[in-house]
């Protein structure tokens, strides 16, 4: 059996139950162009040699509204499962590149059943508890079967800040790979993802103002964003513009519970990619399955998600791209791709499709 092929797999752990029905997924859009790549660099593969100050403010405490005050903090399903190997993954700020340099495909297969998922920058979660320097948390936009309030996870404490970023009209979404928040002076101070959602203060022709949850300002490249009004979509909520989106992480290692630029399991891509083109999808691929409309096989069309299942199971999903192809995060060891339906190493465990966009 491949190894973590690819997430939400029930046969290989308990989280996501793939029997649970989830209702279809309702977005509102605005579509907005897609902008041009990033003429700034996206990444290094070292961490940032002046990192923002930590979050500030009001503690967090259980029973209120907290948000990710580092890059990408990823959720563990205890706080005892984080491993050694994962100490940068725990720090603030988060030294993302160094923890995925130093882990081998079995460190990154050793997250499975330890890691569940991933939050970015900015996004709000609902405090539960704190024990220690863990806070319990629940993640309102990664719908699940394990909780009708959200995704259930533990975050490092030093991650989160009770102090949310400010109120504006317009909200800058990144929207490739990963690009860099700078300091006033042009700095380069933090790496973001792409879905990184932040309140603007002021827009120029070479740089965007944008705000953090720890009080602090940044500048961004206008040409790495997308803006839209607060709840409002970035990108085109449409079937050919999600697949611009995905096929920008093609030749991206795979990483277990990843939902960011820096790595991707399989329904964390679709949940990623679909949430910046204003869908929410359920977080893990049993969930995913039961959203929008069937689709016969012969009937597929470019975007539509595609399943497999292994023992009445979904443990995988893949996006269609058309002629015959899927675009997928694989499993351990592999990278994004796209690669023949027919010629998939499971593609005998195909277990239908679904349309949540149109074209």
């Amino acid at each position: 059996m491949l190894l973590g092929a690819c997430t939400g797999p029930g046969a290989l752990t308990s989280r996501q139950p793939s029997d649970s029905v989830v209702p279809s997924v309702a977005h509102t859009v605005t579509p907005s162009a897609s902008p041009t790549p990033s003429a700034w660099p996206t990444a290094l593969p070292t961490p940032p040699s002046t990192p923002p100050s930590s979050a500030a403010g009001k503690p967090v405490r259980p029973g209120s509204a907290a948000f990710v005050d580092v890059a990408v903090a990823t959720g563990w399903r205890t706080p005892q499962a984080a491993r050694d190997v994962d100490a940068p993954a725990l720090e603030d700020p988060v030294r993302i590149r160094d923890w995925l340099a130093a882990m081998s495909d079995d460190d990154i297969g050793g997250l499975i059943g330890a890691a569940d998922s991933q939050m970015l920058l900015g996004d709000m979660v609902e405090v539960v508890d704190v024990q220690g320097n863990w806070a319990q948390v629940i993640v309102p936009d990664q719908a699940t079967p394990l909780d009708q309030r959200g995704y259930p996870l533990w975050i490092p404490l030093a991650q989160l800040t009770a102090t949310p970023t400010v109120a504006s009209t317009e909200v800058a979404t990144v929207v490739v790979p990963t690009t860099w928040l700078r300091s006033a002076d042009g700095t380069r101070a933090l790496e973001v993802s792409f879905g990184t959602r932040l309140p603007i203060l002021a827009r120029g022709s070479s740089a965007v103002e944008v705000a953090l949850p720890n009080g602090s300002t940044m500048l961004v490249d206008p040409q790495a964003v997308a803006v839209a009004a607060p709840g409002a979509s970035p990108l085109p909520a449409t079937a050919s513009a999600v697949l611009v989106s995905a096929r920008a992480f093609i030749g991206l290692p795979y990483l277990w519970a990843g939902t960011s630029g820096f790595g991707f399991d399989c329904s964390g891509l679709v949940y990623g990619v679909y949430r910046a083109h204003g869908v929410m999808l359920p977080r893990d691929a049993g969930p995913q399955a039961k959203v929008g409309i069937p689709v016969e096989r012969q009937e597929l069309e470019p975007g539509d998600l595609v399943f497999f299942a292994r023992d009445g199971s979904v443990h995988h999903v893949a996006i269609y791209v058309g002629g015959g192809e899927v675009l997928e995060a694989p499993y351990v060891g592999a990278t994004v791709r796209v690669m023949e339906l027919s010629s998939l190493p499971y593609a005998t465990e195909y277990a239908g499709a679904r349309r949540v966009l149109g074209q």
